[in-house]
């Protein structure tokens, strides 16, 4: 599975990277795994090639993406090797940016957090689907991990990773979901502070397993409960930026706001692109696909404005 040549469709300076296709997991509201075929991890050289050829065609930032980025490596000799290849990545020159999205909360290890703490070039910003935190709920989902190792997991990423940003994903009104349970998931997001956060209302996948559950729970129940989880994650995420006025962040500068010559739009090591939110950057010989510092001078809903 190369991506070697492949024509791009992102903004010249960012670019996703596949290190693996397909999934092991079993969780029981996904067909990823039926679509997909089993786990099959990238060659280390390969996915290191590839990388090579993007910053050689003048990509800043990379994404690191699979359907399980933390399961990388274990298919081939029963190990994690997202750590030894984030090592390796750091190495090459012409990259400023590494992201990692789509990390399963298993297999995190002691070692990766230490590779993404140390790291110089690899953001504090991680993306952790963690679907719910109920341990009844996260049972039925097949999710393989219940609260008390989620909590341990987040409280030690937040000891250890210097100004982390966290993103997660949640689903409401699975089958079975009591009113309880989603109490249970609010009060869970308001306590844990995410930075980033969506949230999905539970959708029937035919030929799943979670198709076959009983508990089903009427679409306005489930859309009822994703936007009270949203309205509070909003506030959090409000919150968040207005404490970053006043500081100096680097921005990735993405494209130039229309009609306007000294005003563009990027975004921080806290914005995935197409994400998460913007920060708009006035200043003097700015231009697309660089990366400039800047003081945050206001805050607007999910946005921040800055001057270079």
């Amino acid at each position: 599975m190369p991506d070697h040549g492949r024509r791009r469709i992102t903004l010249p300076h960012v670019a996703y990277l596949k290190i693996a296709e397909g999934c092991n997991r079993s969780c029981s509201f996904c067909s990823i795994p039926r679509m997909r075929g089993p786990y099959a991890s990238k060659p280390i050289e390969q996915v290191l090639a590839e990388a090579e050829e993007l910053a050689a065609d003048g990509v800043l930032e990379l994404v690191l993406v699979a359907q399980d980025t933390t399961f990388y490596g274990l298919d081939v000799d029963g190990r994690p090797r997202l750590a030894e290849l984030l090592r390796r990545l750091e190495k090459i020159r012409k990259l400023d940016w590494i992201r990692l999205m789509y990390l399963y909360p298993m297999h995190v290890t002691d070692e990766l957090i230490e590779t993404i703490a140390d790291g110089e070039k690899i953001l504090p910003y991680l993306d952790i689907p963690l679907q719910h935190i109920s341990d009844e709920v996260l049972r039925r989902m097949r999710r393989g991990i219940g609260r008390k190792e989620t909590d341990n997991l987040l409280d030690h990423l937040r000891g250890r990773i210097d100004s982390l940003v966290l993103r997660t994903t949640l689903m409401t009104g699975f089958p079975g979901e009591t009113e309880e349970q989603f109490e249970e998931l609010l009060e869970f997001v308001r306590r844990r502070r995410f930075e980033r956060l969506g949230v999905f209302a539970f959708r029937d996948e035919p030929g799943t397993p979670s198709a076959e559950l009983d508990g089903y729970i009427p679409k306005d129940v489930r859309t009822a409960r994703r936007d009270r989880l949203m309205a509070a994650q909003q506030e959090i995420a409000f919150e968040w930026n207005a404490a970053q006025v006043g500081k100096r962040m680097d921005a990735i500068i993405d494209r130039r706001v229309p009609g306007q010559r000294h005003a563009f739009v990027g975004r921080g090591y806290a914005d995935a692109p197409e994400v998460d939110g913007r920060v708009y950057v006035t200043g003097q010989r700015l231009a697309p696909g660089k990366i400039v510092s800047c003081e945050v001078v206001a805050s607007k809903g999910y946005d921040l404005i800055a001057v270079a």
